[in-house]
């Protein structure tokens, strides 16, 4: 089933003339759960990797004999997942806490090794150019990005972050492809765990995050989002006054839609970037400044080739929900189970000059 992005509450370059020249595109993927081949873009889906080609590995050394069989958290998720489903007020049984008790557990690799030892990486995700609209070229003609991931938190100078690595490929040039890649035994972080989606691209407009804006737009922005929150909170206050929630005096007991406890729009969650797995488009900073992204290579601004998000929507971007799940109630915002962070996002940049120079990434 296709997703279909709503109509956004508003025409912001009706608000804002000059946003006209900022716009641009970004295609939502839309990740829902599935049963992906190799032969499509997916998230945790099956890639299409040579069986000749050694899988990637990460080398770095750091202790990774201890965590989560894999097999344990796929199965915990199941049957959360039914339990929920089939009971929404109580969820699990009894019966059910016991096993998901024992599934959580953490367990240690005993056979040999060292922490030296390569470890499989994670395959997260892989995407057709010839089906994302906004996944910009690769490198010499090659058509197919493929993401990894180690599945610990040890890297880095505080060996406290991720390590990802991305491949690209011409697909027409995979002949026999390997059907049972490795996979860690073990690891350390659920949330680096991909459940099998298949994806629904959708483009969609979007804007740069406001604090990258012309520095007089961006201040018209703010203005206007600070008028609309205290105009929210007068009619809110109107309402507690009156005693029976009657913002807009008309004695039924309702608000008008502005002023009956919704948050008002916002630039930033409801109008320029859209939350959720995402190509191309704009990098929200959010929860830092924004931070130049260039090219190491060659010292080119860098542009943004792939957002992996932690949920399709929050209760600040609902907005966003896609009208085909707007009334279902079984919907999830987290179809893949990926946790980015502490439930953030993970912006992945690319040399507009030569996109084989090395990535760069930032989690917001």
């Amino acid at each position: 089933m296709s997703r279909t992005t709503p109509p956004r509450p508003l025409d912001v370059e009706a608000l804002f003339p000059e946003l006209t020249a900022h716009r641009g595109t970004t295609t939502r993927l839309h990740p829902r759960p599935g049963r992906p081949d190799a032969t499509v873009s997916s998230v945790g889906g099956p890639l299409l990797w040579p069986s000749d080609e050694p899988w990637p590995v990460c080398t770095d050394p750091h202790n990774h004999r201890r965590g989560h069989r894999p097999a344990d958290v796929h199965e915990r998720r199941r049957i959360l997942d039914a339990a929920w489903r089939r009971d929404p007020a109580t969820g699990p049984t009894d019966e059910e806490r016991q096993l998901l008790k024992e599934l959580d557990r953490r367990h240690r690799v005993e056979e040999g090794g060292t922490a030296a030892d390569p470890l499989p990486l994670i395959g997260l995700a892989q995407l057709y150019r010839a089906q994302i609209p906004d996944l910009p070229a690769g490198p010499d003609g090659c058509d197919l990005l493929q993401v990894f991931w180690c599945p610990f938190d040890a890297h880095g100078p505080g060996r406290t972050g991720m390590l990802l690595d991305l491949r690209w490929r011409r697909s027409w040039e995979v002949a026999d492809v390997l059907t049972d890649p490795p996979r860690p035994q073990v690891v350390g972080y659920e949330g680096y765990l991909p459940e099998p989606c298949v994806l629904h691209p959708e483009q969609v407009a979007a804007y740069p995050f406001a604090g990258l804006l012309p520095e007089d737009l961006g201040a018209r922005i703010h203005a206007w989002e600070e008028a609309l929150e205290e105009e929210a909170a007068e009619q809110a206050a109107d309402a507690d006054a009156d005693g029976d929630g009657d913002a807009d005096g008309d004695g039924d007991g309702c608000g008008d839609g502005e002023g009956d406890g919704e948050e008002p729009v916002g630039y930033q969650y409801d109008l320029s970037i859209p939350p959720g797995w995402r190509a191309g488009g704009f990098a929200s900073w959010h929860v830092t400044d924004p931070a130049p992204m260039d090219c190491p290579a060659c010292a080119a601004p860098m542009h943004l080739l792939l957002t992996v998000d932690s949920s399709e929507w929050d209760g600040g971007t609902g907005s966003w929900k896609p009208l085909e799940e707007e009334r279902d109630p079984r919907s999830s915002s987290t179809p893949t189970a990926v946790t980015v962070g502490r439930w953030g996002e993970l912006n992945v940049f690319a040399c507009p000059a030569d996109p084989a120079h090395p990535h760069r990434w930032s989690v917001q």
